[in-house]
């Protein structure tokens, strides 16, 4: 006997059935692709490695930093970006480093000959900042890609520090002279190029027995720049008390000179006639020393000061002693050159040329 044939309605049924799965397959099939597209984006695309580099950083991983691929840089492409090629890696250390927050990429555009351009946002310390960075594909580790910085993240100062030779960058302690390239004949004037990650907020101060700043702040957020930073100190009040005491020593022993014109001091008396004895010179009072930048030193600008001299005078006309006793004003001014082990040369000279 043969078997009824499908009803209408149970055909109905199958379509909408098969109509319902297939639907529901498309539906997994996006969501497959969406999860596939999400992890690739979260973990293995150009923005999850530029992620990855500003974590290391934002947790003090400044040795894992350097070593991700594109990172580290050559002096001719230093030379290239006009940064100096002698530039230092002393802050490129975890002693040196500001904390990095709420870091968060804000778009992602690849260019037609495959490089990435990722921009993130971010809080450097207390400051909001935007950096763009330039990946590109370097080969695969299996089915998921590996890259690499198409332009090195790291950046430059040109930092001038005038009147100190040590100081300080985000707490971290610097000599110029152990990390300029010319060693203890570093100049002070001259500018010290200092490579530093980005993104990355540098605080440098100062804080020594002769000087003192309270300090510049400079946020590196462009990749392959330098920034010109300069910073000026001030004397502190132990530094002017060391150089007070040290012109006060100079005139007393200017004052040792038994002459009229006592030798390389500022003071002196010229008379006509015949002295019946050595004088006898002494400081009535001392000048009142201040302390101005000069440059990379220091000097002590024009100060008033008085000598005071006793001496006897014959005349050459009729031999009469006249016993003088009189106070000389004069001037002083100064010099002051730090050395390459930190003590301080201080020359006095006198304005007036006496």
């Amino acid at each position: 006997m043969d078997q009824p044939s499908t009803t209408p309605r149970a055909r109905r049924r199958l379509w909408f059935d098969l109509t319902a799965l297939a639907v529901i397959g498309v539906l997994l099939l996006a969501a497959l692709g969406a999860g596939i597209a999400v992890l690739y984006k979260e973990f293995y695309g150009p923005s999850a490695f530029v992620t990855r580099y500003i974590d290391l950083l934002a947790t003090g991983h400044a040795a894992d930093a350097l070593r991700m691929p594109g990172v580290s840089i050559d002096r001719e492409t230093l030379a290239d970006a006009g940064i100096d090629e002698t530039a230092s890696e002393a802050l490129l250390r975890q002693a040196a480093l500001a904390p990095l927050t709420d870091v968060a990429v804000v778009s992602e555009k690849t260019s037609e000959r495959g490089v990435t351009s990722v921009t993130v946002e971010y809080v450097a310390g207390t400051h909001p900042g935007t950096s763009t960075f330039q990946v590109e594909q370097d080969g695969w580790a299996g089915i998921t890609p590996n890259w690499r910085f198409a332009q090195s993240p790291l950046a430059a100062v040109a930092l001038t520090v005038l009147g100190a030779d040590r100081f300080a960058v985000n707490g971290f302690e610097v000599d110029r002279n152990q990390v300029s390239a010319a060693g203890a004949d570093a100049a002070g004037e001259d500018p010290l190029p200092l490579l530093v990650f980005t993104p990355g907020l540098y605080s440098v101060t100062v804080d020594t027995a002769i000087s003192r700043a309270a300090g510049v702040s400079f946020l590196a957020d462009s990749p392959l720049t330098q920034t010109p930073v300069e910073l000026q100190t001030e004397p502190t009040d132990k530094f002017v008390a060391v150089v007070q005491e040290q012109v006060e020593e100079f005139l007393g022993e200017c004052t040792t000179q038994r002459v009229l014109q006592p030798t390389a001091c500022p003071f002196g008396l010229e008379v006509q006639n015949r002295i019946v004895a050595p004088p006898v010179w002494s400081i009535a009072a001392q000048p009142s020393v201040t302390v101005e930048p000069s440059g990379a030193h220091w000097m002590i600008p024009p100060t008033d000061a008085v000598a005071h001299i006793e001496v006897d005078i014959q005349s050459l006309y009729d031999g009469s002693v006249e016993h003088v006793s009189e106070d000389v004003p004069f001037r002083i001014d100064g010099s002051i050159t730090i050395l390459p082990d930190g003590s301080a040369s201080i020359r006095v000279g006198y304005p007036d040329g006496a």
